[in-house]
Order: structure tokens, then sequence, then C-alpha cells
């Protein structure tokens, strides 16, 4: 098993997905302990001075004001994470969690935020022991950090709460026992700078944004088929109509989806059969492209997130200086969440009217429905009312989360990001564009089965047609296609690099820094 350093500088975005996974552990940079231990060592030296520091002697937003005696500092970091694991909702899944404890631990092992080092270890090690806080998915506002999320995370390490382990759920005491494991009494500034920062948002963002940006990879693949089954027109894809609008994302998506269509008989040219398409077909390159540069940017944003100290006060031991600022506020995560959502809804937008025109006599020249006899078969008429459903209902979730801001602590905290609500709104429409592709992948995949002309088709997407045949059989009757659609929604994701051919994954690649 693969195993990844962390020093709070150059964790990528592919990192944190196998991570989450469980498929590599995770270890402390040797670089990185002397910077963690100095951080430390000014923590305590302000303790012995008595010198008021926001989060190590003094109360919390409002009552930052309030100074804490030195015998109460234990307590005060006790009371600070057992108040604030307020959060509410269904848990989290194991994946999001485990994400969120490699952020959190990436964010620390940085070096400014003043955590003992045998507390970070403790993180570290619940996270490769597999043992995992349950954390609720709502309550948090985006600013001040993720507070009530990450506060059941501390939980954890104080040997409170709820934990996770193999899919048991037990009392935190115990799943540390079990792991030979011994919870910390936390010291002062350690619940601060365990709670306080965006890792929440940018866990649940992270992974929407790798599965997404998978889906926008396949979706090429599943609009070839469409384009093979209504016979399009490829002259709209040529390589010299996009040089003359060179937006990266669209030309790779028209260069992408020539790459698919490679060799198929099946496509059309300007005239044979019609002048020209609808723009379901024609304009892919433009819509699917623009979706991709989309994730592009939101990419290069979360991969700098993922590697920045988000908590307050931050500690410069190498002056002496504890500054209080504002790094925990999400408004850099929120935005690109809601950009995220507008541009993965598109995706399924257009999907659904390729789902029209398969199943549409009148658009197709098919069979109505895709049924093999129109009448007393119902075939497909249902699922394009599924994607429908699931396209509006992304239109409601792709309303922008960060445009809203409730004030909270007494008027301290006046402005908040609503990041944490943004991101998992976006993995919401994540979930429900991967059901609308692969309803849009089953459909297109009857289309050519009741033609009879797979025998036609280019070499890439008759591969991609034989692996969802593995999947869904042929719909030679009516019956229920629900678990269809949901094994094919899972699968696609995973299918992305596998059945893409090569020059159209070199075609899709929009140059990134986020270190994929």
């Amino acid at each position: 098993m693969r195993k990844i350093q962390i020093n709070g500088q150059d964790l990528t975005l592919a990192d944190v997905v196998q991570v989450a996974k469980g498929t590599a552990t995770v270890e402390i940079a040797p670089e990185a302990w002397p910077g963690i231990r100095a951080s430390r060592a000014c923590v305590e030296q302000v303790v012995r001075s008595g010198r008021p520091v926001y989060g190590v002697n003094t109360g919390f937003g409002k009552l930052s004001e309030v100074t804490i005696a030195p015998e109460d500092a234990a307590q005060l970091q006790r009371n600070l994470i057992r108040s604030h694991a307020c959060a509410v909702g269904p848990a989290l899944p194991t994946a999001t969690v485990r994400a969120i404890m490699l952020l959190r631990a990436n964010a620390l092992a940085k070096g400014f935020s003043g955590i003992r080092p045998d507390t970070l270890q403790l993180l570290v090690d619940c996270l490769n022991r597999g043992v995992h806080p349950v954390i609720p998915s709502q309550g948090s506002l985006g600013a001040s950090g993720d507070l009530a999320p990450l506060a059941h995370l501390a939980l954890l390490l104080m040997g409170e709460g709820e934990a996770d382990v193999e899919g048991e759920r037990m009392a935190s005491s115990r799943a540390l026992h079990r792991a030979r494991l011994t919870p910390v009494v936390l010291q002062e500034k350690e619940g601060l700078a365990l709670i306080n920062g965006t890792q929440a948002m940018t866990a649940i963002g992270v992974l929407a944004w790798s599965r997404a940006e998978r889906l926008c990879t396949i979706a090429d693949g599943i609009a070839a088929l469409t384009f093979e089954a209504l016979q399009g027109v490829t002259d709209a894809l040529s390589a010299a109509v996009h040089a003359l609008r060179p937006q990266p994302g669209q030309v790779a998506a028209a260069a992408s989806l020539s790459a698919w269509l490679s060799g198929s008989g099946l496509t059309t040219r300007q005239g044979e059969l019609r002048v020209q398409d609808a723009y379901s077909l024609r304009c892919i390159p433009q819509v699917h492209g623009a979706s991709r540069q989309c994730l592009t940017h939101v990419g290069d944003v979360l991969h700098t997130e993922i590697n920045s100290a988000t908590d307050n006060p931050l500690i410069f031991a190498d002056t002496g200086e504890i500054i209080s600022g504002g790094h925990f506020h999400g408004q850099p995560v929120a935005l690109v969440m809601d950009y995220m959502k507008v541009g993965i809804a598109e995706m399924a937008n257009i999907s659904e009217r390729r789902i029209e025109r398969l199943v549409n006599p009148s658009l197709s020249g098919l069979p109505a429905f895709l049924a093999r006899v129109p009448g007393l078969s119902s075939g497909l008429m249902i699922l394009q009312y599924t994607a429908a459903s699931l396209v509006s209902e992304n239109k409601v979730l792709a309303h922008p989360a960060s445009v809203d801001s409730i004030p909270s602590s007494a008027g301290q905290e006046d402005h908040v990001s609503m990041g944490t609500t943004a991101a998992r709104q976006a993995s919401a429409i994540v979930d429900n564009v991967a059901r609308v592709l692969a309803i849009e992948a089953i459909t297109a995949a009857e289309a050519l089965s009741i033609q009879h002309v797979t025998a036609g088709m280019a070499p890439a997407t008759r591969r991609f047609y034989e692996l969802i045949r593995e999947v869904v059989a042929e719909v030679l009757e009516d019956r229920s296609l629900s678990a269809d659609i949901e094994a094919l929604a899972e699968q696609l994701p995973e299918w992305a690099m596998e059945v893409c051919p090569t020059s159209a994954r070199a075609a899709t690649l929009v140059e990134s820094s986020a270190g994929q």
C-alpha cells in the first residue's frame, strides 16, 4: 500500500482520493516535525508569560475578551469541543471522514497551529488504523471554520463521542482501546487548532470534484454513443472549426469526441442525411468543454486550499508573533463549489436533451420510446421522466449557497460563507449527474441495438457498448430499470480511464496545477 508523507505543502487531490478510499496510509514527513514543535513551543511561552492571546488563554468568538486562568486551560479546550460538537443530520460517509482527517492533519503539519506532536500523531494513527469519528453532515456555516463537524473529529481524540470502525458504530473510547490507542487531554490552543479550518467543506468538495471530473471524461463517450445512434454530423467536430474559438475545454472536448468516433461507420457528413444537428449533438464540445474548464479552475482552488493553514490565530514561531486573521473563512471554497454545481449540472442538462431525442420518434425516426412493441410496451419512456426529474432537482440545488450569510456569535462573526452547504449540494448534484449519464448510456445502447447497427460502431464506442451490456442487458421486454441505472451510475466514473481511448484521454486534459 502506498504511503503518503504530509508536510502541509505538497498534498495532491489524487492523494486525498487515495486516502479517502483507504488505498494509502499517511505519515508526517520528517521535515515537518521541527516546525510543529517550534509552533507548540511558542504557545507554551505565551502561557508562561500570561500575555492574552485568542484561543490560548481567552474565550472564543464574542467571548474573546474573557481571560481564562492558567489552571482552567485544559478545561477551556474540553468545553470548546464538547459545546461545538452539535452537528446534526446523516453521518458523512467514511470516505469523506477520512478525507477530513487527512486534510486537518496536513494543515496542522504545516507548523502554524500550535498543536502538540502527540495530538497530531494520534489523529494520523486513527486514520491509519481505521478509527473514524462519526461526523454528522449538517451544522457548519463555513466560517470560523467547519466548527461543528470538526468538533466531532476532535471528540474522538479525547475519547468521547462515537466512532466507526469497519462499519461498526461504537463509543470512541472503545474504538481507541480496540486500536490500542490512548486519548489525549487537549492543552492550550489545541481544541481551537483542531476545529478552526475549512477541512469539512474542502474534503466534500475534493471528492465531489474527483467524481465530477471522471464523469466529464466518460460523458464524451456516452455522447459518442448517442451521436452514432442518431447518425450525427461530424463536420461540427472539425479541428479547423474549433481553432477559430480556441477555448481550451471546447477544443479538448471536440478532439475527445472525434477520438471516440474515429472509425465509425454510423456517423454522417454535412448534407448526407441533414445539413446540421440539433444543439444537443452539435454543441457537445462547447457545453462539455465549458464544464471541463470549470472543473479545472475548481481543482486549482482546491489544491491551494488543501495545502493552506486555515485556523486562527496563526503562530509564527520564527518571530514569536501570534496573529489573529481570517483564513478559516470558507469563501474561496464556497464560490468554486457553487461554480462547480452549475458546471456539472449542465452535463446532465444537455444529456437529458439527448435522451429525449433518442426516445422521441418525431426526433429520432426510431420506434417510440425504443419499445420493441410500442403500445403494448412502454420501453424507455419513463427513463426520460426520471432524467427530467433529476435535472430539475439539480437546478434547485445549483442555486448559489455562497450568496447567503447569517451573522453568528452575537454579531462578532457577521459574515459567513455557507461553503459546506455548497459542497454538500455539489456532491448531491454529481450523484444526480451520474444517474442521468447512466440513463443516456442505457438509452443510446438500446437505440443502437434496436437498429442492429452495432457492427458499424467505432472501435472505442463498441468496446464501451459491450461494457455497458455487461451491466445492463438489452430491454427486450418491459422491466424495472432502477437497479440498472444505479449500478451503471456507480460504474461510469470507474470506467473513465479504462474505457476512454488514449487519444481522447489526452485530448480532454485541460492544463491544471491541481496535482492530479
